[in-house]
């Protein structure tokens, strides 16, 4: 089966990112071996980026947020709470 995002073909999750995002994610994630001057480069067209279109962000962090599998604990997970203390001398007080 084939997805497409308008007339765009996904192939990989990549693929669905940037066309989510409308940006290629070298922008915001970098490639290996650039110097520091395209780094920065790089980081002045995302702040660019970012600046025109502020909703970007949370869009990208929606998206991500949405492609990462649900946290579970563990079944066996016991959590006990703590209560604040202070230590005050040479003997521990409940605060």
């Amino acid at each position: 089966m084939k997805a497409f995002i308008g007339s765009h073909q996904v192939i990989t999750d990549g693929d669905a990112l940037e066309l989510a995002l409308g940006t290629p994610l070298e922008l915001w994630l970098g490639v290996d071996g650039e110097s520091e001057a395209e780094r920065a480069a790089r980081q002045d067209a995302a702040r660019d980026i970012l600046a025109d279109d502020p909703e970007l962000f949370d869009r990208a962090v929606r998206v991500v947020a949405d492609a990462l599998p649900p946290l579970r604990r563990p079944a066996t997970a016991t959590f006990i709470p703590l209560t604040p203390r202070c230590l005050c001398g040479a003997e521990e007080v409940a605060a």
